[in-house]
């Protein structure tokens, strides 16, 4: 079974190293070799550059900005069975690959398997706020997934589809410019296979946008779009911040 990463990244040359070490560090001895996919979204920088001087990483270039834009260019140019969405200032955590694959090839059934952020740069105190946060989050998705059947719950950049799945919906809506936009894959996938959300499937993040934005905002308008999205298919917030090391950009989807 294979595994392809996706790694949508617009102007990401400080980050996407420490991601993409990460990736190659867990499939480095993978019975059959993973593929690594970075969607150079737009680019302004050296994303490009810092991408291609890692071995057997291909870049796929993507000038329609948008992150939904860059996860179906990725999921177009991939191959594997299962389609990893990490995001380019994300981390895997130790043993993260081992155990997407043993989740996969226990259940046939698993259409899409998630789990939540660590925030590496927060404090101990912030962390545990936004533990709070998943927990209630999770609480949540047990009700719309056993008792609502409404659907699932995945944490975008921290979710691996498989691509039997993905193709039945007809790929990601690239109508969505950002918020809502996991939890619009989960509702749709939930219709074909199996949603898995659970705390073993940990990924190292940045908090750059939760800083820049605030907690509290944040938790609120992720709020908002989850039930917007799940609810009424579409996220209620259509516009977003991209936050970089020096770039702050309107972006209006």
């Amino acid at each position: 079974m294979r595994l392809s990463f996706v790694v949508p990244a617009y102007n990401e040359e400080a980050y996407l190293p420490d991601c993409l070490e990460a990736i190659l560090k867990q499939t480095r001895d993978l019975a059959e070799p993973a593929e690594i996919i970075v969607v150079n979204n737009a680019s302004t920088d050296r994303t490009r550059e810092v991408a291609l001087s890692y071995p057997g990483v291909r870049v796929v270039d993507e000038m329609r900005k948008g992150l939904t834009f860059a996860r179906q260019a990725g999921f177009a140019a991939s191959t594997g069975e299962l389609i990893a969405n990490v995001d380019s200032d994300s981390r895997l955590t130790p043993g993260w690959v081992a155990k997407v694959m043993k989740a996969f090839e226990q259940d046939s059934k698993l259409a899409a398997y998630s789990g939540p952020f660590i925030y590496y740069d927060l404090t101990p105190s912030q962390r545990m706020s936004v533990w709070v946060f998943y927990s209630v989050a999770w609480m949540v998705y047990v009700i719309n997934r056993y008792i609502l059947r409404a659907g699932g719950m995945v944490q975008g950049g921290n979710f691996v589809l498989r691509r039997t799945a993905l193709e039945e919906i007809g790929g990601f809506d690239t109508s969505i410019s950002f918020y809502g936009e996991d939890t619009d894959i989960a509702r749709r996938v939930a219709k074909v296979g199996d949603v898995l959300f659970t705390f073993d499937l940990k990924m190292y993040s940045s908090a750059r946008r939760l800083k820049k934005e605030g907690m509290l905002t944040m938790a609120g308008r992720y709020t908002l779009n989850y039930f917007w999205t799940m609810f009424g298919k579409k996220p209620y917030t259509e516009e977003y911040t991209d936050i970089r090391e020096e770039q702050v950009e309107r972006v209006k989807g």
